[in-house]
């Protein structure tokens, strides 16, 4: 697979859902990824990316924009409540808001810094005891909460059990979205990103299938 082909998918999977492309963002994530494989996609043009973790983000992405430009990062890991002035430094969007310590610590940091990152919920749509995010009875409340702190909340995010149907969890991360007026869907990986866009994915996390499979 390659970045033009990921590309020609979405373009195709918008089409058939009546969607325009340009209203879904390809987050290429580069985690754990050699410098061999990442470089070709941004001498291809591409400037959105995804990590997981800070230190690895913070390791290689400040050298890679000073040869390419600027670059839109996007943290999807869990994030540590002592790494979050680090990521919000780094980073342009936060996918993994998730609970209300960090959701107080980012919005003390903001205070000092005087910025901060776009910021998506994390929803555990299947309730998976060992996985981040706001359970979905949760939701409102959490999304209220991190409003009154004048955080700057865009979207939903959500991964789907590895062995349930995604299309009903995307469903589902919709729903909470819509009723609480936010607009931003990451939803979405290299095998189910098709079904994420007809679900309404405004943002979707590719990596093997443009990078290749993970060491």
């Amino acid at each position: 697979m390659s970045l033009h082909e990921i590309q020609r998918r979405m373009t195709a999977a918008c089409a058939t859902a009546g969607r325009a492309p340009e209203d879904v963002t390809l987050i290429a994530v580069s985690k754990e990824q050699p410098e061999a494989r990442v470089l070709p996609v941004l001498e291809a043009g591409h400037r959105i990316y995804g990590e997981n973790r800070v230190q690895e983000a913070a390791g290689k992405w400040p050298d890679w924009r000073d040869r390419f430009g600027p670059v839109e990062l996007h943290l999807l890991g869990p994030l540590q409540s002592n790494k979050a002035r680090a990521a919000m430094e780094l980073f342009d969007v936060i996918h993994s808001l998730d609970r209300p310590k960090l959701a107080e610590t980012l919005a003390r940091l903001a205070q000092d810094l005087g910025q901060c990152p776009q910021l998506f919920i994390q929803i555990n749509t299947g309730a998976e005891p060992q996985k981040a995010g706001v359970l979905p009875d949760e939701a409102d409340r959490f999304i209220a909460d991190c409003r009154s702190l004048d955080l700057p909340v865009i979207g939903l995010m959500c991964i789907p059990p590895v062995d349930a149907p995604a299309d009903r969890h995307f469903k589902m991360l919709a729903e909470i979205s819509e009723r609480n007026e936010l607009h931003g869907l990451s939803m979405g990986m290299s095998d189910d990103f098709e079904t994420a866009i007809a679900q309404g994915a405004t943002h979707i996390r590719v990596g093997s299938a443009i990078f290749g499979a993970r060491h």
